[in-house]
């Protein structure tokens, strides 16, 4: 997947609310690149961005991945990961981070906000996040260090298009159901 450079879209401008954007249920799909091995995978699945009663949302992703291992052995399996997105200074820009309340990085998608470092030692962890439109954005993963060397492209695209997520029922989990094959 070759995603386009951040600047080829339009700047969602100040005033964007970034928060009322995510929420709701997004499908992913995600290519994984090994470039010292050259080994590829991918990861699909459903990202669900739902409140969590601090004015912020929890980001909840559970998916399959496909995946040769460091040893070589093929995996494919379920997976899933969380966070939480913490509302920041302004609505356009979101201070993400890991479930256990420990700092990851800032999401955003206007000016320069869009992009942001994460360092976990030994490795720096650069990300691009780039809105496509009103349902669809990109984000981009660029990893390197003596650890790794990666590239991560993911492509949201929203389940539940045309439907206010606030306005939608919702599930035991909490999450907007809008889609019979999300209940549950």
């Amino acid at each position: 997947m070759n995603l386009p450079a951040p600047d080829a879209f339009p700047d969602p401008g100040p005033g964007f609310d970034l928060r009322a954007y995510l929420r709701g249920s997004w499908s992913v799909d995600r290519t994984l690149l090994d470039r010292r091995t050259g080994t590829r995978g991918t990861f699909t699945g459903v990202v669900r961005f739902t409140d969590d009663g601090d004015g912020g949302l929890r980001w909840r992703e559970e998916g399959t991945v496909s995946w040769t291992s460091f040893d070589g052995v093929p995996f494919t399996g379920p997976a899933s990961r969380e966070y939480l997105l913490r509302p920041a200074e302004t609505g356009e820009v979101m201070d993400m981070a890991f479930p256990d309340g420990r700092p990851f990085h800032r999401m955003g998608f206007a000016g320069h906000s869009n992009q942001d470092v994460h360092w976990c030692d030994p490795d720096t962890y650069r990300v691009t996040y780039t809105m496509l439109g009103p349902h669809e954005a990109v984000y981009r993963w660029d990893v390197t260090g003596p650890a790794k060397d990666q590239l991560l492209e993911s492509v949201l695209r929203r389940l539940d298009a045309g439907v206010d997520p606030a306005a939608a029922p919702v599930n035991a989990a909490g999450a907007a159901v809008t889609d019979a094959r999300l209940a549950g």
